[in-house]
């Protein structure tokens, strides 16, 4: 697949890990995608990008914990205005963490969770356009907001990311509406207010690709990490859930076997 220039607004556009362990993360993910991995330096704070074959396709920071943040995977939204965005999020019932700002000429981030509590960023790009390969294996293929306030959760990334929703289902047992640019779905939202166990707060899950699901979670296990939910065959290809060394959740998506 060739590589990304660029992200629609409204669109995941990067994503970012946010770990405890950086050196144990970095290793990681190096050996199980087979990503490289290079610091971008004191000025950026010690800031690590993740390339395949030599494409940038995620980052990753040092999480001290003094903000009682756990180690996850951020999703970030593209956009053309991080400032305008924030004020219309906050107008929208966000709760705006860290507001627009400049990272020096790579663009202006914000992070902020959305009405039902899930944290997303918001990403104006400069020089810095986002991951530049995707939906190939070992490059991110999917994100899919769960979320226990459905209706208000797909209003707000309508009214704030002006996202196009297109209802796939609309069920008490499966409600999941798509987020759209023209014909090509770029994120999706499930109703999870009968499945979140307790406790669990609204979240942006990251899907990566997978030539193999079975034998990617087999290294998983290999490498230090965990298997969450055991691959299976689904009308969406095969799915699983994993946690790396540093128990950080991400979910693989590859081709179905059956």
């Amino acid at each position: 697949m060739p590589t990304r220039e660029t992200a629609p607004v409204g669109a995941p556009c990067w994503i970012e890990l946010s770990s405890n362990d950086t050196d144990k993360s970095r290793a990681f993910y190096e050996q199980l995608f087979g990503w490289t991995s290079e610091s971008a330096g004191e000025e950026y704070g010690g800031y690590i990008n993740f390339a395949k074959d030599g494409v940038r396709v995620a980052g990753c920071m040092a999480n001290d914990g003094s903000q009682g943040a756990t180690n996850v995977w951020l999703t970030y939204l593209a956009t053309d205005d991080a400032k305008r965005t924030v004020d219309d999020a906050a107008a929208n019932g966000a709760t705006v963490y860290v507001p627009a700002m400049d990272v020096m000429d790579l663009g202006r981030m914000a992070v902020l969770a959305d009405p039902g509590g899930a944290v997303i960023g918001v990403w104006e790009p400069g020089t810095h356009q986002g991951f530049g390969v995707m939906n190939e294996p070992n490059a991110p293929a999917w994100f899919e907001l769960h979320t226990r306030d459905f209706a208000t959760s797909v209003d707000f990334y309508r009214t704030v990311f002006k996202a196009d929703p297109h209802s796939v289902g609309d069920t008490d047992e499966f409600r999941y509406t798509t987020f759209n640019e023209g014909e090509e779905q770029v994120a999706g939202v499930m109703d999870a207010a009968n499945f979140l166990p307790a406790g669990e707060s609204a979240h942006w899950d990251v899907y990566f690709n997978s030539a193999n699901v079975d034998e990617t979670l087999e290294n998983v296990v290999k490498l230090g990490g965990a298997v969450v939910d055991a691959a299976q065959d689904t009308p969406y290809g095969r799915l699983a859930t994993a946690t790396d060394t540093t128990g950080t959740r991400f979910r693989l998506q590859g081709p179905n076997i059956a």
